[in-house]
């Protein structure tokens, strides 16, 4: 069985897509762009290595996009191809048969596409490229000039492209002098055999703010389900100087008494999701009589509430939770619970809310006998 290797460029700037971050780490549809490209080669069993090249002023940034993944992140260059380059070299002591080279501003990637390029190589080819014939009329400007340009035969090249790794990393090393805008010209240079395959208009390169909106509407036509779940829960004060709540530790004169940490907050939202998906409650896959969730931090249910929504092809896109105490005081700590959170969702802050409220000394939360979390969180969900 053919090795198999991934490489994902995400080391440009993305300066033509605005924002305050390069585009690699902008959201779509809630879930950073590079997060949703590593996701499309992590979730096969046939990729066994995943190599990222990002840029070294924001590889911590990298790295949590990419928690729970299985890519290595390593820096990159400032052009793609010196980028490439090191992504192939740190492949070197393993090896593959195989590398797959994919852009992560191509976040659409189909699992069709990758099927397509790697049949080709294990059909024999030294690469394969997908590629989309030209439909528009072309024009070519002259000085003052405009000539139509006759589009038979011309094609727009997509990503990944596929290549055996042996030939593909002397191409680099051989043409390293050579400038070019991707890894098949240096597979045309060094004289590779190359496929062609079919590739797909939705595997789109996106570049400016337009683009993002346009990858948004179309995942949206894929996921156009959005369904709603709410969670609720409470837990009583217990002697102790802190608590949990959304993640944060917060000095307390007392302790909240639960099986695990006891964090109301994150309790309401993984029932929430779990709600929403239908998966039953938190209790259901982690009961309380199970020793091993004593002390558990409850951030480990909450990912296990989002991996279940992902494994049916869904994504937590907001998330609105409130708690319901006397003390301690929320405000101070708000805006650390939504980082927290968002972390833990991989979620833009933006699209998680946190707020509290009393019972104006009304019931066991009036009486500080221990607070209460609701949440309400959004999924969206394949149409059915």
């Amino acid at each position: 069985m053919s090795r198999i290797a991934a490489l994902i460029v995400a080391a440009g700037r993305g300066e033509r897509a605005g924002g305050d971050l390069p585009k690699q780490f902008q959201t779509l549809a809630g879930i950073p762009m590079l997060r949703r490209s590593v996701d499309a080669f992590a979730a096969r069993a046939d990729v066994e290595d995943i190599v990222v090249m990002a840029p070294d002023d924001h590889l911590n940034t990298a790295f949590g996009v990419l928690l729970g993944t299985p890519a290595r992140v390593v820096p990159g260059s400032d052009s793609r191809q010196g980028s490439v380059a090191f992504g192939l070299e740190a492949l070197a002591s393993r090896r593959p048969d195989h590398v797959l080279i994919h852009d992560a501003a191509r976040p659409l990637v189909s699992q069709v596409v990758i099927d397509r390029v790697i049949a080709a190589l294990i059909a024999g080819s030294d690469a394969a490229i997908p590629l989309v014939p030209v439909a528009d009329t072309l024009k070519r400007k002259d000085g003052e000039y405009w000539t139509t340009v006759a589009r038979d035969g011309l094609f727009r090249a997509q990503t990944p492209q596929g290549f055996r790794y042996a030939s593909i990393l002397k191409a680099h090393r051989d043409h390293a002098t050579v400038s070019v805008t991707d890894d098949m010209a240096l597979a045309e240079a060094a004289g590779l055999t190359i496929a062609s395959v079919a590739g797909e208009e939705t595997n789109m390169k996106i570049t400016t703010p337009e683009d993002f909106g346009h990858a948004e509407r179309l995942i949206a036509g894929d996921m156009a389900d959005f369904r709603t779940g709410m969670g609720f829960d409470t837990h009583r004060f217990a002697p102790g100087d802190h608590v949990w709540l959304c993640g944060v530790k917060i000095a307390h004169d007392r302790a909240l008494k639960g099986h695990s940490d006891a964090d109301a907050g994150l309790h309401a939202l993984t029932d929430a999701i779990l709600g929403a998906i239908g998966e039953g409650d938190i209790g259901m896959h982690f009961p309380p009589t199970n020793e091993k969730w004593r002390g558990a931090p409850s951030s480990m249910f909450l990912e296990h509430a989002v991996e279940l929504a992902k494994a049916k092809g869904g994504a937590v896109v907001h998330c609105d939770i409130t708690l319901i105490c006397e003390r301690p005081r929320v405000s101070p700590h708000r805006e650390a619970m939504r980082a927290r959170v968002a972390e833990i969702l991989k979620l833009d802050v933006s699209r998680v809310s946190i707020k509290a409220t009393t019972t104006e000394g009304l019931g066991f939360t009036g009486r500080r006998e221990g607070l209460a979390a609701q949440a309400i969180a959004t999924v969206r969900v394949p149409a059915s």
